[in-house]
């Protein structure tokens, strides 16, 4: 009885390592966002779903400005709180079904579902208006974002929607950063 008791114990513990080594495999370590890997599995199912039933899908590519010279300035520690405040505060706003990823260094996109790229610019400047007006812990300071919304019908490949949110992000940057445009 008891060797029974340990195997199902032992089996619980390696269901729950499992688990966790699943979430690690789709998470950010340092801000909790999805990773790449989660992104394009969540993409793929919200792809599915509007190709399924129709509907609206935008895609929020979001680059954090001047994050080089706030590293430069406070270090690269500073700069790993100001990514998890950033995570943080926009979890906080989101919606439940809207998804967050961290791209890479300081680029995040959002899959926004049933969301119109005019309502997805709402809600990227809601996002924006709610990140910049709170200081970073331990800092006193706040930053702001550069941001490109894109609608997606999914005929197109991921690589082409977010390429033009790219393009739409960088010409947030060059019209005065602090900003969403629509792509």
């Amino acid at each position: 009885m008891l060797e029974l008791l340990a195997a199902e114990m032992r089996i619980a513990e390696l269901e729950a390592a499992l688990e966790e080594a699943r979430s690690a495999a789709f998470t950010d370590p340092l801000t909790g966002a999805l990773n790449r890997r989660g992104f394009e599995r969540a993409y793929a199912a919200e792809v599915a779903r509007v190709r399924r039933r129709g509907g609206h899908l935008a895609l929020v590519m979001i680059d954090l400005d001047d994050f080089k010279a706030f590293n430069d300035r406070h270090g690269h520690l500073a700069g790993d709180r100001a990514l998890a405040h950033f995570v943080s505060v926009l979890q906080a706003t989101m919606r439940p079904s809207d998804v967050l990823c961290r791209f890479g260094g300081e680029e995040f996109v959002m899959l926004l579902p049933d969301t119109t790229v005019a309502e997805a610019c709402t809600a990227a400047r809601r996002f924006l208006a709610a990140f910049s007006s709170r200081a970073i812990p331990e800092l006193d300071q706040s930053m702001t974002f550069s941001a490109g919304a894109v609608g997606h019908d999914g005929s197109e490949s991921l690589d082409d929607a977010l390429e033009r949110a790219d393009a739409a992000t960088y010409a947030a940057k060059r019209t005065g950063k602090n900003r969403v445009v629509a792509g």
